[in-house]
């Protein structure tokens, strides 16, 4: 910043509507804008082109792109870049595993194989994870029947 110009970047900077900090004031310029104390003079040479806004610097994702790039080509996934256990990042198993469940159960119910009560039942078995595969369910089922008779 040069010495003598805090006014006029003051007043530009309420002109322009941003900070003092992104206001641009040409060197060759200096003398010119020094002269200007008030801020219809600023204004002029906002116009004229003295004085500019500078540009937003942002952050830049340049770097950020590019690891995910080697992500997607399935680098980057060693041991030292993972979190969590070693179950939490596998792709969703148990959604699977009881999404086929309940898609049995439902068949099951409408074949007439279980009443509502047992459906009931089965549900919340397999909500609690007492089933390991829809085999094992159907196994369990039939049990159930042959008690049941």
């Amino acid at each position: 910043m040069v010495a003598g110009l805090t006014t006029q970047r003051r007043l530009a900077s309420k002109f322009l509507g941003v900070g003092e900090g992104r206001v641009w004031l040409d060197p060759s310029k200096f003398k010119e804008i020094k002269e200007a104390i008030t801020s219809a003079d600023v204004e002029n040479l906002v116009k004229k082109g003295f004085i500019k806004k500078k540009a937003l610097v942002g952050q830049s994702r340049g770097r950020a792109r590019a690891v995910h790039v080697k992500k997607k080509h399935g680098h980057r996934k060693g041991v030292g870049s993972r979190k969590g256990e070693k179950g939490s990042r596998t792709n969703m198993s148990w959604a699977l595993k009881v999404r086929a469940l309940r898609n049995e159960l439902v068949k099951q119910r409408v074949a007439g194989k279980i009443d509502k009560k047992e459906f009931r039942d089965l549900y919340s078995r397999v909500k609690g994870n007492a089933f390991h595969s829809v085999n094992h369910m159907r196994n369990v089922i039939e049990t159930m029947k042959k008690e049941k008779a």
